[in-house]
C-alpha cells in the first residue's frame, strides 16, 4: 500500500471516532517530557489544533515544574519537595504563581494560535475556577502554600468553550481560608475541572507507557481498568508510588461523571491522536462500571 492510500485509510478510520465526540469536551493535562522536547511539545500542539479543527472541545490544563525549578535556581533558592509535593513557602509561591500563569500560560497560547488555532489564557484564579484551602492530609507534614481544591466555578472555561477557543488553564488556586494563591497539583485539577464541565474524557498524559502488570516490562501494559480493580492493584503493589495519585484522580473523576479516563505516555507523538482517533488506542483506561 502506497503512503497516500495509508494516510486515506487513517482519515476513514478516524472518521466514525470525530463523529462520536465532535461537540464533546475533552480535558487534557499537559505535563512532563511532553512540554519539554521540542519535538513531542510541537506534537501535542498539532493535536490540540487538530481535535478543535473537527469540532472537539479540548481544555488543556498545564503544570510547569521544570520552569519554575529553573526560575528558583536563578534567585539561587533550592527546590524542595515532601512526600512528592512542592514546599510552596511564600517566595517560591509568587514563582509558581508567575511562571505557571504568565510564562508558561501564555507560551502555550501563543504557540496554539500561531499554528492556526484560537486559545485564551486562564488559571485557577479567574472567575474562581479553582478554590482551595491549604493541604492537610493529616500526616503530621507542613507542605505549606500548597492547597486542596473544594469548590470547582467552571463557568470562564464554559464561555472560553462556547466562543471556539481552547480554555489554556493554569493550576493556581484562590485561597477560601487565608488571602492567599494556592499551589495545586495539575492532575487533581484537571480531574476536578473535567468532572465540574462534564467531560467525556479526562487524559493525563505522563512519562510512563501506563499501568504496568510487570513494572520492567511494558508488554504487561493493562488497557483497561475498572474503578473496583484499583484497591487490589495498589495492594498488591502493581499501581504503587506516582502512579497512585493519578489513578485516584481518574476514579474520582469517573465517579464524578466523566465518562472515560486516560493515562497516556506523554513521550510518545500525538498520543492523544492515537487515543481518541484511532482503533489501537494507547495508555491505560480507566472505565466506568457500566460499560
Amino acid at each position: 500500500m502506497n503512503r497516500n492510500a495509508e494516510i486515506a485509510r487513517t482519515l476513514v478510520q478516524a472518521l466514525p471516532y470525530i463523529q462520536q465526540f465532535r461537540g464533546k469536551i475533552i480535558v487534557i493535562k499537559y505535563g512532563g517530557n511532553a512540554m519539554i522536547d521540542p519535538g513531542l511539545f510541537a506534537a501535542v500542539m498539532d493535536d490540540v489544533q487538530l481535535l478543535q479543527l473537527v469540532g472537539i472541545r479540548v481544555v488543556l490544563v498545564h503544570g510547569g515544574g521544570p520552569e519554575i525549578n529553573e526560575m528558583l535556581s536563578k534567585i539561587g533558592k533550592e527546590a524542595k519537595f515532601v512526600n512528592g509535593l512542592r514546599y510552596t513557602d511564600e517566595e517560591t509561591m509568587d514563582i509558581v504563581q508567575s511562571v505557571l500563569c504568565g510564562k508558561v500560560n501564555k507560551n502555550l497560547v501563543s504557540t496554539i494560535q500561531r499554528r492556526g488555532g484560537r486559545a485564551v489564557g486562564l488559571c485557577g484564579l479567574d472567575g474562581g475556577l479553582f478554590q482551595a484551602v491549604k493541604l492537610d492530609k493529616g500526616d503530621g507534614f507542613d507542605y505549606g502554600l500548597v492547597g486542596d481544591i473544594v469548590a470547582v466555578d467552571p463557568d470562564v472555561v464554559k464561555r472560553a468553550i462556547d466562543n471556539d477557543r481552547v480554555p489554556v488553564v493554569a493550576t493556581v488556586a484562590q485561597g477560601l481560608d487565608a488571602d492567599t494563591s494556592y499551589n495545586v497539583n495539575a492532575d487533581t485539577a484537571a480531574a476536578k475541572l473535567a468532572e465540574a464541565l462534564g467531560a467525556e474524557k479526562l487524559i493525563l498524559l505522563t512519562d510512563t507507557i501506563g499501568v504496568l502488570r510487570d513494572q520492567h516490562d511494558e508488554s504487561t501494559l493493562i488497557k483497561v481498568i475498572r474503578p473496583k480493580e484499583i484497591p487490589g492493584l495498589i495492594e498488591s503493589g502493581v499501581i504503587s508510588g506516582g502512579m497512585i495519585p493519578k489513578i485516584e484522580c481518574c476514579a474520582a473523576a469517573i465517579a464524578g461523571g466523566v465518562e472515560r479516563a486516560h493515562i497516556l505516555d506523554g513521550r510518545m507523538p500525538h498520543a492523544i491522536l492515537v487515543e481518541l482517533l484511532t482503533d489501537e488506542g494507547a495508555g491505560t483506561m480507566i472505565l466506568e462500571e457500566k460499560e
